[in-house]
């Protein structure tokens, strides 16, 4: 986390690294399975996660600096929220379509 203005120990350091392979796991498995609604919610939600953290330590806790290594995950999380959203209209569509197909 070298974007930090102060120091970290080595605990925060790896909830950090923790928080980061469980945020891939999950949207891993979304991209496997993108069709699974439940799944799809939860994968936004780590977006959305992430981006009021990077947020809350620019803007309210000031511990990180607006540079490169913090812009680069906000626009991450940023585009990914906006491809979602725009993918989800697209679940609620396909969903639409197969239960008038049952009926």
């Amino acid at each position: 986390c070298s974007f930090f203005l102060y120091a970290v120990n080595g605990l925060q350091a790896r909830t950090f690294g923790v928080w980061t392979l469980l945020s891939s796991v999950i949207r891993c498995l979304c991209a496997i399975d993108i069709r699974n609604r439940t799944l799809y919610h939860i994968t936004l939600f780590t977006f959305f996660l992430a981006l009021a953290h990077f947020l809350s330590e620019i803007f309210v806790y000031h511990t990180a600096a607006l540079t490169i290594g913090v812009m680069a995950p906000l626009m991450v999380a940023s585009f990914s929220i906006l491809g979602m959203l725009i993918g989800l209209q697209y679940l609620e569509v396909e969903a639409l379509s197969q239960n008038k197909k049952k009926n």
